[in-house]
């Protein structure tokens, strides 16, 4: 016999029965009632159990694995994810020696929710592989990548991203970070001795790319996306550009902005980095074709599948203006003599198979569900915190009152086993403004109020005069707040 579960079912959890199912179910697990590794009843017993449809029970049971409360695989019982639930009544820290205990929860941007990696869909495409590839395929290739990859890559991109590539315009690179570092190399040996950047941005992939010999340019961001009009006045030639999901501040840029970027970079003769790193994830808002398909002799197109897939794969692309293909080409070449054969040739199943466009449409849902777990977590505890960034991506951005010290909230979230980033870094040389990046693309979701609630207690001890919990006594093991690791 299988196990039993009471539910019950109210309009408090939603208008329709499965999302009545789906609050009943993911309350008992946050209020502990339903433990970590707790087996659930098969859809068809809890069905039978409650007078419902069985599809009321499965769809039920698919939300909640998207959103990483259950556990379901083929053959084996539905089970709660091995998860720490929010406990139904959370003991305030009062002190460091509280505070050692707490298991510790990490809100920072970086990798994504690598339990969603398909395996079975990676399996096949690598069996496949093994099973037609040719012995000779198997030696030295092309250090711009295999043909079969670039093919796939640009079918894809003209299909999905609007991009206007071919598979001799694609250099597959080892990630976004080899990429943007090749593209900046290439500009250096071109002489170009200055890149404007989005501020605020990616403070890890500002010093990176300052590494490699160009002078990093501020340039202000808003609503509408990077400011053409700052950026034509600081004299540069070349800039970098998140213009599908701004990062961290999680606009888009506008039609005018892109518009007028285009026309930028044809009256100083510039280049356009365009870096597609989160374009996937949309929410509420309709996919927008990329800047390189408007003008593609001005914009590289620089993407990877370290959001989609995982960052491990070392798996990522560059679309580069014609004019600069033989260059990167030349300096991809100098630096090794390509990625791994089988992999390339695995994506590029992948990539034409449509099982990659199904596994996008999986973490879409995933995703959302994810969002909206976040927002109703920070909607209970931080009611007057301003959020921004929702419509896509992975991240919301935050903002503090205006008595909160950032750096000090950060530290005090610290000590509370809660880590975050703060924004006061991406900035550059401009003024900044503050707020708190917070992803919700990995851990269990039962902990957004947890984590939450340590962040609104956390802002109470960082308001100039209130007494500070020592950061130095944090538990082993957490971390100072920032994300440098993470990309």
């Amino acid at each position: 016999m299988g196990p039993v579960l009471l539910l019950e079912l109210d309009d408090s959890h939603g208008s329709t029965l499965a999302a009545r199912v789906t609050g009943a179910i993911r309350q008992a697990i946050t209020g502990g009632r339903l433990p970590p590794g707790a087996r659930l009843p098969s859809s068809r017993s809890l069905a039978t159990d409650l007078g419902l449809s069985r599809g009321v029970v499965v769809a039920a049971y698919a939300r909640l694995a998207d959103e990483g409360f259950l556990v379901s695989r083929p053959g084996s019982a539905t089970r709660v994810s091995d998860i720490y639930p929010v406990p139904a009544a959370p003991k305030a820290v009062s002190s460091p020696a509280d505070a050692s205990g707490l298991v510790a929860i990490d809100l920072r941007p970086g990798p994504p929710d690598l339990a969603a990696f398909p395996r079975a869909a990676w399996l096949r495409a690598i069996r496949s592989t093994l099973s037609e590839i040719a012995d000779s395929d198997l030696g030295y290739v092309s250090p711009w990548g295999t043909d079969t990859l670039r093919s796939a890559l640009a079918g894809y991109l003209a299909r999905v991203r609007g991009a206007d590539v071919t598979p001799e315009t694609i250099v597959v690179v080892n990630g976004v970070t080899q990429g943007l570092t090749l593209l900046v190399r290439v500009l250096r040996a071109a002489g170009h001795r200055q890149l404007a950047v989005e501020s605020p941005s990616n403070a890890a992939q500002r010093g990176v790319l300052s590494s490699h010999g160009l002078s990093m340019v501020d340039v202000p961001v808003d609503e509408d996306g990077v400011d053409v009009e700052a950026l034509a006045r600081t004299h540069c030639r070349a800039v970098l550009v998140t213009p599908a999901h701004q990062f961290p501040r999680g606009t888009q840029l506008s039609s005018e902005r892109r518009a007028a970027l285009v026309r930028w970079a044809e009256d100083v003769d510039g280049v356009i980095l365009e870096d597609d790193y989160d374009s996937d994830f949309r929410y509420e808002r309709l996919p927008m074709s990329s800047l390189q398909g408007l003008a593609p002799t001005r914009v590289a197109l620089i993407g990877s599948v370290s959001k989609t897939l995982a960052p491990g794969l070392r798996l990522g692309w560059v679309a580069p203006p014609p004019a600069l293909v033989d260059a990167l080409r030349a300096t991809k070449r100098n630096d090794d003599f390509g990625g791994s054969v089988i992999e390339q040739h695995a994506l590029a199943c992948l990539l034409t198979s449509g099982e990659y466009d199904g596994h996008l449409r999986m973490l879409r849902r995933r995703y959302r569900g994810r969002r909206d777990a976040l927002l109703a977590a920070v909607a209970r505890e931080l009611p007057d915190w301003p959020v921004t960034g929702v419509a896509a991506g992975l991240h919301l951005l935050i903002e503090p009152p205006a008595e909160v010290d950032e750096a000090a909230l950060v530290r005090q979230a610290a000590v509370r086993g809660l880590l975050i980033q703060g924004t006061g870094r991406m900035y550059g040389t401009l003024p900044p403004h503050p707020g708190i990046v917070l992803s919700y693309a990995r851990g269990p979701v039962s902990m957004f109020y947890e984590g939450m609630r340590r962040l609104a207690e956390a802002a109470g001890h960082a308001v100039a005069g209130a007494p500070a919990i020592d950061a130095g006594r944090r538990r082993p093991g957490h971390a100072s707040g920032t994300a440098e690791d993470y990309f």
